[in-house]
């Protein structure tokens, strides 16, 4: 691990089969089992608070008040894209083909490359916090390690000094990003179904910016789309940064079992049943990466199973608030960009 982590804890002499006996737990417990009633609902709730945001534009029309429906429908977005996220874990579906297409469908509904989403998100699974090969630790516009911004150029040289209170500020951006990106992957060979991927993505932009400009006089509608694809970007970014940000960061050949590197990496947020709803069930992170198949509205009971599990194993088990998951996080930050402002003191 780098000099931003935790110590490494001693290996369990049965670390193979740790994850084995957690898994016949969980499977005893029945929390594997999919919630087809939940999912109805939930999907219905979602899609009918959709079309009311985009009636309510039509309805406010002409007037400042709409910005409110703006922020209302990122709220909204932010939902429809944690829906997209169940669908590709196959938490809604257990059929592979069901789990694409409303997955894409989904996707597309928030303007989101669904192919490219997907490859990002499986690898950032597969190894969470890694240096090398967590994508979402890419030093692109922010540095995550001392090592990363003594090497760093360009933006993230600039930004890494000041990145946490930059941070929050900055995920205005990332919806912007998000579209971005999506259309970016779809020059990749690699991707799968890009053809598809890229019809449904610029279908979407069209719609988008036909309804809003249409419904609205141009000033107005420039502003809507502004603080819409603003606020759903905070929204996505605030749903995210608790998960990981601050908690240990692997890097070379430093691969604990599958069971520690989910744990180690990942941080659980407490709350109730409304927090559950914000965060799309994400503040169950740990249950979340130890079995991502598991319908979200399973994993506030398997909380109890798995941190039961930890204590036995002494294996830290990372639970906190929301707001001290974002002082962690930003806290993190700072630390990582402390050589960039060490080297600008010394010039």
């Amino acid at each position: 691990m780098t000099r931003e982590t935790t110590v490494r804890p001693p290996p369990s002499r049965t670390s193979g089969s740790d994850f084995a006996r957690l898994s016949r737990k969980i499977a005893d417990a029945g929390l594997m089992g999919r919630r087809p009633g939940y999912y109805a609902v939930r999907i219905t709730v979602v899609v009918g608070l959709y079309v009311c945001g985009w009636a309510a534009v039509a309805l406010v029309g002409d007037s400042w008040w709409t910005l409110a429906v703006a922020a209302f429908l990122a709220v909204v977005f932010g939902q429809v894209a944690l829906l997209a996220h169940d669908a590709a874990h196959r938490q809604v579906f257990r059929r592979r083909r069901a789990s694409e297409v409303s997955g894409r469908i989904a996707g597309a509904g928030v303007g989101m490359g669904y192919g490219w989403w997907q490859d990002k998100h499986t690898r950032h699974h597969a190894n969470p916090n890694h240096e090398e090969l967590d994508p979402d630790l890419d030093p692109n516009l922010l540095v995550w390690s001392q090592d990363q911004a003594r090497a760093a150029k360009g933006l993230p040289r600039l930004l890494g000094r000041r990145q946490a209170f930059l941070f929050f500020p900055l995920l205005t951006l990332e919806g912007f990003n998000l579209h971005v990106s999506s259309v970016r992957a779809l020059a990749n060979r690699s991707l799968k179904h890009r053809a598809l991927d890229g019809t449904l993505l610029f279908a979407q932009f069209a719609v988008y910016l036909a309804a809003v400009f249409w419904l609205l006089p141009p000033g107005m509608a420039v502003a809507f789309v502004a603080v819409h694809q603003g606020l759903f970007g905070v929204y996505l970014g605030s749903l995210f940064a608790p998960n990981h940000k601050g908690m240990p960061i692997l890097t070379g050949d430093d691969r604990p079992d599958f069971l520690r590197r989910q744990v180690l990496t990942s941080r659980n947020v407490r709350g109730g049943r409304f927090t559950d709803l914000a965060l799309g069930g994400l503040n169950h992170q740990i249950e979340h990466h130890l079995f991502p198949s598991m319908p979200s509205p399973n994993l506030r009971r398997a909380r109890t199973v798995v941190r039961r599990h930890c204590e036995e194993l002494g294996l830290d088990y990372a639970e906190t608030g929301l707001i001290s998951s974002y002082r962690q996080a930003l806290a993190s930050l700072h630390r990582a960009g402390a050589p960039l402002r060490q080297a600008r003191a010394a010039a």
